[in-house]
């Protein structure tokens, strides 16, 4: 299975798929909506990917975390040092 089917089939059942969720760690994108859409709050599980993706972190920031991200995810955004970078430090502050 690919994370968009773990992400479709979780959606369609309406709750968490605990032995897929390892799927859908791989992938940034997927990741980020299935904390916001199913979890409906912070998944530590998935953060390291997340953090990869400085676009997901800040919506991450913003609408999951709702504040500063946990140190590891902050100073990899820090690191990135672009337009979402800039937004997520307006966001924090």
């Amino acid at each position: 299975m690919t994370p968009y089917q773990v992400y479709e089939k979780a959606i369609e059942l309406g709750k968490r798929i605990p032995k897929l969720e390892p799927i859908i760690c791989k992938n940034a994108y997927y990741s980020y909506h299935y904390a916001t859409d199913v979890i409906k709050g912070r998944w530590e599980l998935a953060e390291p990917v997340i953090s990869q993706d400085a676009f997901m972190s800040y919506c991450y920031a913003k609408n999951v975390i709702k504040g500063k991200l946990p140190d590891f995810m902050h100073n990899q955004m820090i690191l990135e040092n672009n337009k979402y970078t800039k937004e997520y430090i307006e966001y924090i502050k």
